[in-house]
C-alpha cells in the first residue's frame, strides 16, 4: 500500500512539474536562467547537508553565492572564468579563517567540490539552452533540445528501473546501488538513444541524426553515471534522499543529478564536434 501511495504521489507531482519545466525550457532567457539558479543553489545546499552527516562543513553562504555567480556568468559573461575562479577560491579561503568547524582543509575541499561539481556543471545547462541564441529564428531549438534531453533522462531511468526489476540478475555497483543491474543500465542506455532519435524527427530540426545518437549515448552513459555518483555520496553519508523537498521524489539533487552530470559533456560535444 505504501508503494502504491508513493507511486501516486510521484505521478501527481510529475503531472504538475513537467508542463512547467517544458514551458520554462521553451521560453528560455531569464525565466530559464532562474530555473537553473534554483537547480544549482538548492542542489548545492542539499549536497552540503549530506556532507554534514560526515562532519564536513562546506561554506553554504560562499558556496551558494559562487554557484549563482558561475551560472550567471554562463549567461552574461561579466568576467573571464579563470578570474572568477581565482576570486571565488580566494574568498572561500579567507572566510574559512573565521569559521571554527572541524577540519578547515576538509571544509574547503568539500566547498570546492560542491561549487564546481554542481555550480560549474549546472552552468552547462544554460549554455545548452542558449546554444542557438545567435540565430533569432532558431532560438526555440535550444528549448526543444533541453526538453529532449530531459525526456531521454527520464525514459532512461524508467527503462532501467522496470527492465532491471524484471530481468536484472547482474549487479552493476552493489556497494553503491544494490538494486541496480547491468541489464537495467543497458536498457536505459538503449532507450536514451532511441528517445533522442525520436526527438530529432519530432522536435530537433537543426540536429543531425548522428548528433542525436551521440547525445543519446552521452545521456545513456553519463546521465546514469551522475545518478551513481550521487548515490555514492548519499551511501557514504548513510542517507536515502538528498532532501524531502519534492513529495515522492526526494530532493532537487535527486531529480536533476543526471542532467547536472551529463550537461557539460553534451555542451562540449555541441560546441566542438557537432555539425550544426
Amino acid at each position: 500500500m505504501t508503494k502504491m501511495s508513493n507511486l501516486s504521489t510521484r505521478v501527481i507531482v510529475a503531472l504538475f512539474a513537467i508542463p512547467f519545466i517544458i514551458i520554462l525550457s521553451i521560453v528560455g532567457k531569464v525565466p530559464f536562467l532562474i530555473f537553473v539558479f534554483f537547480i544549482g543553489v538548492v542542489s548545492f545546499f542539499e549536497f552540503s547537508n549530506i556532507l554534514k552527516r560526515r562532519r564536513f562543513f562546506p561554506n553554504q553562504l560562499i558556496g551558494g553565492l559562487s554557484v549563482l555567480a558561475i551560472i550567471l556568468n554562463s549567461y552574461i559573461e561579466f568576467l573571464e572564468f579563470e578570474f572568477l575562479f581565482l576570486i571565488l577560491v580566494a574568498l572561500l579561503l579567507m572566510i574559512e579563517l573565521f569559521r571554527n568547524k572541524d577540519s578547515a582543509i576538509a571544509n574547503i575541499g568539500a566547498s570546492l567540490i560542491g561549487i564546481f561539481y554542481i555550480g560549474l556543471f549546472s552552468s552547462s545547462i544554460v549554455k545548452i539552452r542558449e546554444f542557438y541564441s545567435e540565430t533569432l529564428f532558431n532560438y526555440d531549438q535550444g528549448g526543444y533540445l533541453i526538453i529532449s534531453i530531459l525526456a531521454a533522462i527520464w525514459i532512461c531511468d524508467s527503462a532501467a528501473y522496470f527492465i532491471g526489476s524484471a530481468f536484472g540478475k547482474h549487479k552493476i555497483f552493489p556497494r553503491i546501488s544494490p538494486n541496480k543491474s547491468w541489464e537495467g543500465s543497458l536498457a536505459g542506455f538503449v532507450f536514451s538513444i532511441l528517445t533522442m532519435i525520436v526527438a530529432k524527427f519530432i522536435l530537433l530540426d537543426l540536429l543531425t541524426l548522428g548528433n542525436a545518437i551521440v547525445i543519446g549515448i552521452i545521456i545513456g552513459l553519463f546521465g546514469q553515471m551522475g545518478d551513481f555518483v550521487e548515490s555514492m555520496i548519499k551511501r557514504d553519508a548513510n542517507v536515502k534522499d538528498s532532501s524531502s523537498l519534492i513529495p515522492g521524489h526526494g530532493g532537487i539533487f535527486d531529480r536533476f543529478d543526471s542532467l547536472i552530470f551529463s550537461a557539460p559533456l553534451i555542451y562540449i560535444y555541441l560546441y566542438y564536434f557537432a555539425q550544426i
